[in-house]
């Protein structure tokens, strides 16, 4: 099969260019059909693959694209874009947008990239509104979020599009058949819910080619009880930062828990395996980053402090996206074609 090419923006992030570069060697390594060019200045992203192990056995899976700008978390990201066009993001989004690369990835500024993702790469037509859509861990596997950063003030035939685009998704590059669709909501019964929630509730249940299930609350989310739960962005965000929030601190009482004397520490070894296949399968970072799905390509962002592991599995999500032909599944999905 032909490789994917995925562009990385690798001076995106707080560890940037140390961390996308290692990210990308690393999904180089675990998957041949992949292609990474590297967006940035030249001379850092040269200084740490001169640091990466055996990396002249895959010299011929990358290339590095030189750039003499970057664009800040801080800056105002219509203007930035426009007066940085020699920035490691704007040429990513251009490669995309020129068929140079299939996909790209980026932990760069949120607003730079749902703006570039939107004016430059551009939306496939007949999508009314890209949703950011990352997967979360559940009790039962991972469920997909969408909403939760794009659109603050959604309509409800956008929601809509959202739970098509979120099955399709699900369907094709998580392999759920028939994945159940949600509607985050303050209660379970049908009148529930402001305005938008209500309406949306009405299409959702008379949309066919969609397994909805009707209303859920935030809480049913970390149970896994659908698999697609949709909602607007402002909800959606409050949902996403209160999970990573919650998450952190578990881990971290739990961590203090297990040493706090002689007695914990021997029960810590004792589970010590199960214990970290257990967070693992809690960790964010191994499900990559969140997609900005309907656009004539495709866009991962990552969390701005992503380590290599993240950046990694966003470029083998690439892949599969790609590999699965999801876009042109969006179509049909959307009844675009």
């Amino acid at each position: 099969m032909s490789n994917t090419v995925v562009a990385l923006d690798c001076m995106g992030g707080d560890y940037a260019p140390l961390e996308p570069v290692k990210g990308a060697i690393d999904a180089i390594k675990e998957n041949e059909n992949i292609f990474v060019k590297l967006y940035g200045r030249k001379e850092e992203i040269e200084a740490v693959l001169s640091e990466c192990a055996d990396i002249d056995k895959i010299s011929s899976s990358y290339e590095i694209v030189d750039c003499s700008e970057v664009i800040e978390t801080g800056e105002p990201p219509v203007n930035a874009i426009r007066q940085k066009e020699d920035s490691s993001l704007v040429k990513c989004f251009k490669a995309v947008k020129n068929n140079e690369a299939h996909a790209m990835v980026s932990a760069g500024s949120t607003g730079a990239n749902l703006v570039g993702g939107q004016v430059i790469i551009g939306r496939i037509k007949g999508v009314q509104r890209p949703p950011l859509a990352p997967l979360l861990p559940t009790e039962n596997g991972v469920i997909l979020l969408l909403d939760c950063g794009a659109n603050v003030d959604p309509k409800a035939k956008h929601l809509v599009q959202f739970a098509k685009m979120g099955s399709v998704y699900m369907e094709n590059v998580v392999g759920i058949k028939n994945p159940k669709v949600g509607l985050v909501n303050i209660g379970t019964e049908e009148e529930k819910g402001n305005a938008l929630s209500k309406e949306a509730y009405q299409l959702l249940s008379q949309t066919e080619g969609i397994n909805f299930v009707g209303n859920i609350e935030a809480r049913e989310i970390p149970e896994g009880t659908v698999d697609v739960a949709v909602c607007d962005a402002f909800t959606g965000n409050m949902i996403l930062k209160t999970y990573e929030g919650v998450g952190a601190v578990l881990l971290k009482k739990i961590k203090g828990a297990l040493f706090t004397n002689l007695k914990t520490k021997i029960g810590a070894l004792l589970i010590k395996k199960s214990l970290k296949n257990t967070m693992k399968a809690f960790n964010i970072e191994q499900y990559g980053g969140a997609p900005l799905l309907g656009l004539n390509g495709l866009l991962v962002k990552t969390h701005g402090n992503s380590k290599s592991v993240e950046v990694k599995n966003s470029i083998i999500q690439c892949h599969n996206f790609i590999e699965k032909d999801v876009n042109n599944k969006f179509k049909e999905k959307l009844s675009l074609k």
